[in-house]
């Protein structure tokens, strides 16, 4: 059997699966990725650093990575709603039109997360929701979790949005979805990974490294850009540090 079969297969399994059964599987889903991003979010930290960075999660971390946890569930199961419901379209195929999806994807999430992020910055939701991240000027890994639930929301619907006005193919949403937690997790080690060289690289000094979003949680009027730096160049946001 071909993996398109298989996969074809695997999502016509879960159109048979009881609402609460696929609610279960979606959280377990969720908390899966969030246990990798500490697991290796430490490992690295310990890799990286001669002494680990000595630090416990408090408890409000921890609710709030619960919560986020849930709303991320929440959705998960929107947009598997919106498939079963004919609302998102998607392509189950192996071509090369999965490196365009990506590109797409990566550039149009990027560019919709910077605009919404300068607008929580330079406006009253930075004080009602935003400022709750950046307590956090020395991020860490769970660090990512520890959002607004409206925020965490906000987010998730803009993914939604990008997906039913475009018809992207299965193999890039997984592909950047899998991109989207790499760089979520290396922007809240709290160190760089990349050596200067790599980050003063033609390509790579456009990435948004670790370096980047960390002086974004030292100085909140720059660096609103996720994965890359693109559109801070563009539009002079971004750090002369």
């Amino acid at each position: 059997m071909k993996f398109d079969d298989m996969l074809q297969e695997f999502l016509n399994t879960l159109l048979t699966l009881p609402e609460a059964v696929l609610w279960l599987f979606f959280l377990a889903e969720n908390m899966l990725i969030t246990a990798l991003v500490l697991l290796i979010g430490r490992a690295l930290q310990k890799h990286y650093t001669p002494v680990a960075p000595s630090y416990r999660y408090t408890s409000h971390e921890w609710l709030l990575c619960g919560i986020t946890n849930i709303l991320n569930t929440a959705v998960t199961y929107a947009g598997f709603w919106l498939w079963k419901h004919h609302i998102i379209s998607i392509h189950i195929h192996l071509s090369l039109y999965i490196i365009v999806d990506f590109i797409i994807l990566f550039l149009a999430m990027d560019l919709l997360m910077y605009i919404f992020h300068f607008i929580i910055h330079k406006t009253f939701l930075y004080n009602l929701m935003h400022r709750l991240h950046h307590q956090a000027i020395d991020p860490k890994p769970i660090d990512l979790f520890v959002l607004h639930p409206v925020e965490t929301i906000s987010f998730g619907g803009l993914w939604l949005v990008l997906l039913i006005v475009y018809p992207f193919n299965l193999y890039a949403m997984i592909l950047y979805l899998t991109v989207n937690v790499l760089f979520g997790m290396i922007g809240h080690l709290g160190l760089e990974p990349l050596s200067e060289r790599l980050r003063s690289n033609p390509v790579l000094k456009y990435i948004g490294t670790s370096t980047f979003h960390h002086q974004h949680h030292q100085d909140i009027h720059h660096n609103f850009g996720f994965y890359t730096s693109i559109w801070d160049r563009l539009f002079g946001t971004l750090s002369q540090e």
